[in-house]
């Protein structure tokens, strides 16, 4: 009994993390900023910054195959190879094997995973947007699902916490459909976005922005500027985008309060009947499938939307029969993501004499302009423009007929001006999408498996039409030629921010988390990824994520020295 208790305490912190990427690297971050002893559990490999970027600096001719993986590696990728996002020599290192961590789809759903120390903010897209108050206003106001449990004025400080910390360039618009971030100096338009901008608002009254990225322009918070490589997931040897290893994940370990754990995979929260909380969790090794347990006062969830689910999915108690705070029964359902893959591309003629500096990291943005102040669609909420434009390189000359001094102008020469843009639209909240969990078919490291019962349903494709249609409209107007238009939904989780299976909510009968990220009957383990979201809005989510993530830790860490946690 004494050896048990001494392995106890020497296993007991204030804090534990479950995950080190977006947003469990500010929870790191602001609990041991607090004073709390913490434990950050990863359950993949250690990655220290710039020491473990091993391809950051490769040229194209040092990477094998072309940059391609061989045929043997692509059968461990099939279901995330099938998505579009190739798996390449030079970001290998960064994915899950599909083969290691099975997964059964009844509708397709394609989840994109990397488990290391900083996860997926390593690779992330970095485009950062705020919701606005109608985002967290509109399930009320349309009988969608449940109400959210906040309003903005209550994460809207939190918001600029983050912002100043991460470094988010951008162009204060003062729309109240995109709030304001706080701001590094915005990327330029390039000549011929500025065309479509001008045309935008001409005819049609809507903006076309910068797109407000994670990429700085300039040095901030000891990082540097970005060099406009476009080698992003390789990792960034400057610091030059937000990601929890150049950034969080240093600051918690500068205080001396953090102990990071790689190789840790969290099997399930332990609940004490008596005591009516949770008083830690249960570890798999990964490296030799040891088990252990780690205790503490407060336990943050933050392993991404869906291993958090199945941590408290499998987190089985005589309290909590069907996982941990599942007393509504929506533990699991309500998935969302974005939907996109539609839009359209045009041809420009004109702007022969000018080009562009670099690979900038952003491309413009066009913020939602349908179902503003009412619905007037056959939809409900509305969607976004991610795009670009650019002049095609020397690959424009490959079927020339020509040689010698010709061919050498010919592919010196830029060709023509083109523009792509693709939109990104809400996916409504649905009981009916769910993730659960196959007890009889285990992965790599012996946890049950996810099955996916996800679907995009009739008010998304709805919208869809208006994606298409008003993209090609916009062009038209431009006075692009050639326009072409594209829709190919794909599945659910193609955007990469699956969301919502543990919703925030007023009423503990029909959510899973409380205003501060709680789980509702069980008011020591907070929820602070995209597990959380009550809506998905059709912005991209992840500094929504951080924003809650930092807001939850301060309130968790001031709980704790009142004595109330």
């Amino acid at each position: 009994m004494n050896l048990n208790l001494k392995a106890k305490k020497n296993n007991s912190y204030d804090a534990i993390v479950v995950g080190t990427g977006i947003s469990g690297g500010w929870a790191a971050k602001e609990l041991t900023e607090n004073g709390l002893n913490t434990l950050v559990l990863e359950r993949g490999r250690n990655v220290r910054h710039i020491e473990d970027y091993p391809t950051m600096l490769k040229k194209p001719w040092e990477l094998p195959y072309n940059d391609r993986v061989t045929q043997e590696e692509a059968q461990h990728y099939q279901k995330q190879m099938r998505t579009g996002y190739t798996i390449r020599q030079s970001t290998k290192h960064w994915w899950i094997r599909d083969t290691d961590q099975p997964y059964e789809e009844i509708k397709r759903f394609d989840w994109i995973r990397g488990y290391h120390v900083g996860g997926r903010s390593i690779m992330w897209g970095r485009q950062s947007y705020r919701l606005a108050p109608m985002d967290f206003e509109a399930n009320a106001k349309e009988g969608i699902a449940v109400d959210w449990p906040i309003r903005y004025e209550d994460i809207a400080p939190w918001y600029s916490h983050v912002e100043k910390f991460a470094g988010i360039s951008g162009q204060a618009l003062g729309l109240p459909q995109l709030p304001d971030s706080e701001f590094l100096p915005p990327w330029e338009l390039n000549c011929v976005e500025e065309h479509l901008k001008e045309s935008l608002d001409a005819n049609f009254g809507r903006v076309l922005t910068i797109g407000r990225t994670a990429n700085m322009t300039r040095s901030h918070q000891g990082r540097g500027s970005c060099m406009s490589r476009n080698l992003c997931m390789r990792g960034c040897p400057y610091g030059a985008y937000f990601s929890s290893n150049a950034s969080t994940l240093p600051a918690a370990e500068a205080t001396g309060n953090m102990t990071l754990r790689p190789n840790s995979i969290v099997d399930s929260i332990i609940y004490d009947e008596d005591l009516g909380k949770a008083t830690g969790v249960r570890v798999i090794d990964a490296e030799t499938l040891e088990t252990f347990e780690f205790y503490s006062n407060v336990i943050f969830l933050n392993a991404s939307c869906m291993n958090t689910t199945l941590i408290m999915l499998n987190s089985i108690s005589d309290r909590f029969p069907n996982g941990l705070g599942n007393d509504s029964g929506e533990l699991g359902h309500n998935v969302m993501d974005h939907h996109f893959r539609v839009g359209a591309n045009g041809e420009f003629d004109g702007y022969e004499d000018r080009y562009y500096w670099g690979r900038r990291p952003t491309g413009f943005y066009i913020p939602r302009f349908r179902n503003l102040d009412r619905n007037d669609r056959s939809y409900l909420r509305g969607f976004g423009y991610q795009g670009g434009a650019s002049r095609q390189d020397w690959r424009h000359a490959v079927r020339e007929l020509a040689i010698g001094e010709p061919l050498k102008e010919l592919v010196q020469t830029p060709g023509k001006w083109t523009l792509g843009m693709t939109a990104f639209g809400e996916m409504l909240p649905d009981h009916s999408n769910r993730v659960y969990l196959d007890h009889n078919k285990k992965d790599k490291w012996g946890q049950p498996t996810l099955v996916f019962d996800v679907e995009f349903k009739e008010n998304e494709f709805k919208m869809r039409e208006d994606m298409k249609n008003d993209a090609a409209e916009m062009l038209e107007a431009a006075g692009f030629k050639n326009i072409t238009t594209f829709d190919d939904p794909g599945g659910p989780g193609l955007g990469i921010h699956e969301m919502g299976t543990a919703r925030m909510g007023r009423d503990p009968r029909t959510s899973v988390l409380n205003k501060w990220n709680q789980v509702h009957a069980c008011k020591n383990v907070f929820v602070t990824d995209g597990a959380a979201m009550t809506s998905a809005a059709c912005q991209n989510p992840s500094l929504t994520y951080m924003a809650f993530a930092a807001r939850s830790a301060h309130y968790a860490a001031e709980e704790m020295k009142k004595g109330n946690l």
